[in-house]
């Protein structure tokens, strides 16, 4: 097998890419190492879609059980399934990259597929996916402009490392990961702990300079084997068709877009788009429907432009009368469900988000089990995006790629703020119902969950907002940026730009981009525009309510948590799971049992599970001499009977100890099942407890036992000797007393 290497370093690690025969059928293929991190590439394009509106591109990263060295997946079918969130994320991250620099008249059939072949456990395979992604194409005769590359990011202890590892990126202040070409970004997904807009840009700047070298890497690679791009057959808009627009459409356009209300503004655009399709069906039949489509989106997307661009700062006309920095009307409110755990309503505009929280115990933990990705995940949001939101009919199939998306950019907006597991224990969802939407639903998910946490009680430091920011751009000179976008401006605009954070710094970053990339200056301008914006809502959100509720709701599950010593872990457990079932059967709590001895119990309200705690306490009691407790005789030997003096705890109760006379046979005093008063009066070495009877109370005699005499016990003698003889005796018999 004939391989083609080429080897070069990225951010201090080797770094090769390799042809080979092995996909030989793709348009192009290739093999990209990082460490023992190693993607396979392909990249193939089919026919054109006959009357296709839209250009068809799908981008799928695969994960492979077998890449991690582990055989995954349900225990009746042990292979891989539907895509993992992450792998979803990963999706995004290289379809965001590559998409702007396709050529969206292309109506054939586009699919990159980078399957994941193997990781190291150190080096994260979603920066050598993009990079295989833009080789894939760059070397094939699809006609893409490329090459483009990403690189991650992080800040720790005030240090900017490249590329970190898994390790490295613990505990880190951001995360980032962007992509770009030609010192401009054209993709950014960040997490952070309140991090600086300075922190961001700084981030931005390093990582650029990475992906500069990189991509000049691959340019050599591309001059060198390259293949002849395939010249596509492209329809052009003809002079005819475009006199019928401008004659006919052109001059009521404008018109018909200016309104503030959604609806009213989808109305009078699908009308006049409506006529105009007529028109030209009737005067150009010939003309397909792709270019009639083109040709008004082109129109709407000039005039938006036009408006903002050659404005006056101030006085820029958008789609809904706002100026470049105004926010849309906002409205917030808590407690809008009162069963549930916790509620919150956001509008901005004509966008509004229901999130609700709900807690649970420890043990509704998110079970994480992937290629890369092995965890507990205590803490998630989940955004839901019903077709009823934009006013139209569809299939409810569960969240698709872009509710997956959305759901994960709140969920790590938010994640700054949640507390740890030792501070409030409980396992916490939030659910953004977005049920009405004129754009950045993601960021009013942020703003609405927000307030269903502190609704909740969940002891979060301050609110998170976030917002949507746009772009207008002729040229790297001659741009505007626009605050909230909505609808037109984000699906005619260059740049969706999300930024949450709270008022000490930022949480969140996303950006895509509708053009090959913007420059850090716009990037740097839309934070700063950003947080202004941040800040307004924020006010909104801290006017509703300013700290988290004090009390959970009633209908919350209450948590207490224990600490044990962790030999006693067993002893909770009991054999085969006895024990912990019987306290679960008996409060109805919840209980959770980490390595260390930590006990978390979950119980429908604080009695039960107070009465769970009772339990747990008695059975790992360290018990001492002196200890008086009340007991049920459980078994009796010749020389003395067994007590259960706590649960699964007993003890021996010598002959000698059963009253303060002599006892001729244990049954003249106590039989099986009688409740009697006892006292520790020794433990030894190895924890077997001896209890008495006669050190706390005088118990009668049982009836058939009255004739006989009653004589005193001296303290020697041969009473003395006749207890420490059974005590050997009970010694002997250790097994059968102390902890059952």
């Amino acid at each position: 097998m004939e391989i083609k290497k080429y080897t070069t370093e990225f951010a201090g690690k080797p770094l090769s890419v390799e042809f080979t025969p092995l996909a030989e059928q793709a348009n192009g293929s290739v093999i990209v190492r990082y460490g023992g991190t190693v993607v396979l590439a392909n990249a193939t394009m089919g026919r054109p879609r006959e009357g296709g509106s839209f250009f068809p591109l799908t981008v799928d990263f695969e994960e492979k059980y077998y890449a991690a060295g582990k055989i995954l997946g349900s225990r009746f079918v042990r292979r891989e399934a539907r895509p993992s969130e992450e792998a979803i994320l990963v999706s995004r991250i290289i379809d965001r990259t590559i998409r702007p620099l396709f050529d969206q008249r292309i109506r054939n059939d586009v699919q990159v597929i980078v399957t994941a072949l193997s990781v190291d456990g150190e080096n994260d395979p979603d920066v050598p996916a993009v990079l295989a992604a833009s080789i894939a194409l760059a070397t094939s005769d699809i006609p893409w402009n490329g090459p483009i590359c990403g690189v991650r990011v992080v800040k720790k202890d005030d240090a900017y490392i490249i590329n970190p590892s898994y390790a490295e990126r613990e505990g880190v202040l951001l995360e980032t990961i962007f992509c770009g070409k030609g010192g401009k970004v054209n993709m950014i997904e960040t997490e952070a702990h309140e991090a600086s807009e300075r922190d961001m840009i700084a981030a931005l700047e390093l990582g650029l300079k990475e992906i500069e070298k990189l991509n000049t890497f691959q340019a050599s690679v591309v001059g060198e084997i390259g293949k002849v791009k395939i010249v596509l057959d492209l329809p052009e808009i003809s002079p005819e068709l475009r006199a019928l627009f401008d004659e006919h459409i052109a001059t009521h356009l404008d018109k018909s877009m200016y309104e503030p209300d959604k609806t009213v503004w989808v109305a009078n655009i699908n009308a006049l788009k409506k006529e105009w399709f007529t028109l030209v069906e009737t005067n150009l039949p010939e003309t397909p429907k792709s270019l009639s489509d083109e040709i008004f989106e082109d129109a709407v997307s000039d005039i938006v432009h036009k408006h903002v661009l050659e404005a006056e700062p101030g006085a820029e006309r958008r789609p809904d009368g706002r100026g470049a920095k105004q926010i849309r009307k906002l409205f917030a409110t808590a407690r809008f469900l009162e069963r549930t755990h916790g509620s919150g309503v956001f509008f901005r505009g004509q966008t509004h988000i229901l999130s609700v929280a709900t807690l649970g115990a420890p043990g509704d933990v998110l079970l994480i089990e992937g290629m890369s990705v092995r965890e507990k995940r205590h803490f998630m949001h989940h955004y839901n995006f019903p077709p009823y939101s934009v006013g139209e009919t569809g299939p409810m199939r569960g969240p698709g790629r872009r509710e997956i998306g959305h759901g994960a950019l709140a969920e790590k907006a938010l994640r700054a703020m949640i507390p740890p597991k030792e501070e409030f224990p409980y396992t916490i969802r939030l659910v953004s119902e977005t049920l009405s939407s004129n754009g950045s639903s993601s960021m009013g998910s942020v703003c609405g969950s927000s307030v269903a946490l502190m609704d909740a009680g969940v002891p979060i430091k301050r609110h998170i907002a976030g917002i949507s920011m746009g772009l207008m751009m002729e040229s790297d000179t001659k741009y505007r940026i626009l605050t909230d976008i909505q609808g037109p401006e984000d699906h005619h605009g260059d740049m969706d730009f999300k930024a949450a954070g709270t008022r000490e710094g930022l949480t969140a970053i996303q950006m895509d981009v509708k053009v090959e990339g913007v420059t850090v200056q716009m990037l740097a301008e839309a934070l700063e525009q950003a947080k202004d914006a941040r800040f307004q809502i924020l006010s909104v959100l801290e006017s509703v309510i300013a700290e988290p509720r004090k009390e959970l709701s009633p209908y919350a599950p209450r948590i207490i948590t224990m600490k044990i010593d962790p030999l006693k872990i067993r002893e909770v457990i009991g054999p085969g799971g006895k024990v912990i079932n019987e306290i679960i059967e008996k409060t109805g709590a919840q209980i959770d049992i980490e390595q260390d001895g930590t006990i978390f119990i979950t119980g429908t309200d604080e009695a039960s599970a107070k009465n769970a705690v009772a339990i747990i306490d008695e059975i790992t009691h360290e018990y001492e001499v002196g200890e008086k407790f009340e007991g049920v005789v459980t078994r009796l030997f010749n020389f003395g009977a067994m007590v259960e003096f706590a649960p699964n705890q007993e003890g021996l109760v010598h002959v000698s100890e059963l009253a303060p006379w002599r006892v001729e046979q244990v049954t003249d005093v106590v039989d099986i099942g009688d409740k009697v008063p006892v006292q520790i009066i020794s433990i030894d070495e190895q924890g077997r407890v001896n209890l008495s009877i006669k050190e706390v109370a005088t118990i009668e005699p049982k009836p058939h036992a009255a004739h006989k005499e009653r004589s005193p016990r001296a303290g020697g003698g041969e009473g003395g000797g006749h207890s420490g003889g059974h005590r050997r005796e009970g010694g002997h018999a250790g097994g059968h007393h102390g902890r059952r």
